[in-house]
């Protein structure tokens, strides 16, 4: 008999895996389905995109392999437009890589510096990529649960010492994923000189930065001093442009640390479809006009979402960043039993804090994926299943 490997039986499930099965039974049987589960826009990816996609689609040289050097026009688009929106200056042949969406880069990375018996600490909540690539890499995980009374923040700090001495890798993501949490300047400082003295890789995965509110303004790893000699910044277009199943990222860094991600994906994908980096450069190129309009619906979806939700019983923060609300359960129901009957009896798809991580545990996650007046139907309906879920936790305790 065929034997799967131990670090294929360490991934745990993925949090989005049954979801679109449940749901389409649901919409067959009839039901109204609001879906605030996977973060993805409803909104149009940006018709510049579109027409450059489609006047490469009718070029064969955009049909060919890209392997790692990709479309030298994308890398330098990616590098002008970090210059335009941080400041800070990469070579576009060398210190910019094209990635297959920033997860497919971010799950590889680990590749490149995990040896055995290396750990990686990995954020809980947090995404999946981040403790699926230590684990594949043959890491030895090191979970930093993030607490809402530490802001959602990785404390370095907080590890002991002998796992800080065999830690490669540390990932860090804000605006955060699913929490929304943004990190303070002070909090990114101490965090570049800890991995310095450690020699702790830190992978900043910036995917949400465009995505802030209240004229909050999330900054690159690269703005702090010293971390040029320690990180990798990953960018999506997924989110900003609407262009999720485009599948298009970059990483960008010090030479060194692309090559070396460069090398590693040179054995596992031949890069991103040329004509899908056409079309990202040509949005990269006029991205603070397209982004805006995507930004303030997200402001006004928030809003409506926090004020709805309040009204419905619920606790929540106001976030000034992302596209997710991370919302706190009362003590005594588990956030798999409320999202299972949020979804089969009242129609509106959430994801349990526990799908990432047992940290994640007592929060459910909305992403604000549809317009207000649906987010505001979806509250309400968060709110009835919350009482039946309630009174079903009571029953079974009675």
């Amino acid at each position: 008999m065929i034997g799967f490997s131990e670090r294929l039986r360490a991934l745990p499930g993925y949090p989005l895996a049954e979801i679109p099965a449940i749901k389409r039974r649901l919409i067959e049987r009839g039901m109204d389905v609001i879906d605030l589960g996977a973060g993805d826009n409803d909104t149009p990816p940006p018709a510049v995109a579109v027409d450059a996609m489609t006047a490469a689609l009718r070029d064969p040289a955009y049909s060919k392999y890209g392997f790692q050097q990709g479309l030298p026009e994308f890398r330098r688009a990616a590098s002008h437009w970090i210059e335009r929106r941080f400041g800070v200056a990469w070579n576009p042949a060398t210190e910019i890589l094209p990635l297959i969406g920033s997860k497919e880069g971010i799950s590889h990375l680990p590749l490149a510096v995990i040896n055995p018996g290396d750990v990686a600490i990995v954020p809980e909540p947090g995404y999946q990529a981040y403790l699926g690539g230590a684990l594949l890499a043959g890491a030895t995980p090191h979970i930093a649960p993030l607490r809402a009374d530490r802001g959602f923040l990785l404390e370095l700090d907080d590890v002991p010492a002998a796992t800080l001495d065999r830690a490669k890798i540390v990932f860090l993501n804000y605006p955060n994923n699913p929490t929304a949490a943004v990190a303070p300047r002070d909090y990114l400082e101490r965090t570049v000189r800890i991995c310095r003295e450690r020699g702790i890789l830190l992978c900043y995965d910036n995917a949400y930065c465009d995505l802030t509110f209240d004229d909050y303004r999330a900054p690159s790893i690269f703005e702090i001093p010293g971390a040029a000699d320690v990180a990798i910044e990953c960018f999506s277009l997924s989110k900003s442009f609407s262009m999720t199943g485009w599948r298009l990222g970059f990483a960008a860094g010090p030479a060194p640390f692309v090559g070396a991600l460069t090398r590693v994906k040179s054995y596992v994908d031949t890069g991103p479809f040329l004509a899908v980096q056409k079309a990202g450069a040509a949005a990269l190129d006029r991205a603070e006009e397209l982004v805006r309009p995507i930004r303030d619906e997200l402001e006004r979806r928030r809003d409506a979402a926090v004020a709805a939700l309040r009204t419905a019983g619920f606790t929540v923060e106001s976030p000034k960043a992302a596209m997710y609300l991370w919302i706190p359960l009362p003590a005594g129901i588990a956030s798999a039993t409320y999202a299972r009957r949020a979804l089969e009896d009242f129609g509106v798809v959430t994801l349990p804090g526990s799908g990432f991580g047992p940290a994640g545990e007592g929060f459910f996650r909305i992403a604000l994926t549809v317009g207000a007046d649906r987010l505001s139907e979806a509250a309400e309906r968060l709110g009835r299943a919350l009482e039946a879920t309630r009174r079903g936790a009571l029953a079974t305790t009675a």
